[in-house]
């Protein structure tokens, strides 16, 4: 007769197992969709809104690569997909807010999400040559500064909380609008009319420009506000 499996594991990892499952277990108890203030699901309404973006990533990005600069059907799928996705981070965040469910896996996985679909896009692109020249130098910038503050972010989260400014907002608005320019096949439509092409070329560049210069500058400020409200807590107070 073959052994039971867990005449292999020791009692210690037995019981490590159980207290793991039952942690899981536990996290997923409570309200799912309704408003309150009794403890909120991990498996909330909200946080399903931001694991449904993070698995539209990879959907997107075969979408993109599948149409293969034919700028056909599929690149219009690709792109209202992406516009679809990036709308919604509002969504989660009105629903965690608004019913009071904010759990920290939420927390951690909001930003990941927006992370990864906005690295995903502009690495897509520029892999496939539609952000210029500069392509790779824009795509560089925006992920040091979004993977290097959203890391710093959760190394300090438990000693000091910088809340996203108004800024950091408009910053993600540019990025977004700028990647749904670039995704979209406009210049097809107005092929017939060289003097639109130059001008929706223009647009791209100038919106996805101001989204780099936000986000350079947003990046710098978070680190200054960090530093002040370190300076305020460390400064002693007066006798």
């Amino acid at each position: 007769m073959a052994p039971a499996l867990d005449d292999t594991v020791s009692p210690r990892e037995r019981n490590d197992a159980q207290r793991r499952a039952d942690a899981m277990i536990e996290s997923m108890r409570g309200r799912v969709t309704s408003p309150g203030d009794t403890k909120a699901s991990n498996g909330n309404i909200a946080n399903i809104v931001t694991v449904i973006r993070i698995l539209l990533v990879p959907v997107f990005i075969w979408l993109l690569f599948l149409d293969n600069h034919a700028d056909g059907v599929w690149r219009w799928i690709a792109t209202a997909l992406f516009v679809a996705a990036i709308a919604t981070d509002g969504v989660d965040g009105h629903l965690a807010r608004g019913r009071n469910l904010i759990t920290n896996v939420g927390i951690i996985l909001d930003p990941i999400a927006d992370k990864l679909l906005i690295g995903g896009a502009l690495v897509s692109l520029a892999i496939l040559g539609d952000l210029g020249q500069f392509g790779w130098w824009i795509t560089g910038i925006i992920l040091v500064r979004e993977i290097g503050i959203t890391v710093f972010r959760f190394i300090v989260i438990r000693r000091r909380v910088i809340p996203a400014s108004k800024g950091g907002k408009l910053k993600t608005v540019f990025q977004s609008v700028a990647i749904s320019l670039f995704l979209a096949p406009l210049q097809t439509l107005f092929a017939a009319w060289p003097a639109a092409v130059t001008v929706i070329n223009w647009v791209d560049g100038i919106v996805m420009g101001i989204a780099l210069v936000l986000t350079v500058y947003t990046g710098i400020d978070y680190l200054w506000q960090f530093w002040k409200v370190r300076n305020v807590q460390e400064t002693p107070a007066a006798s």
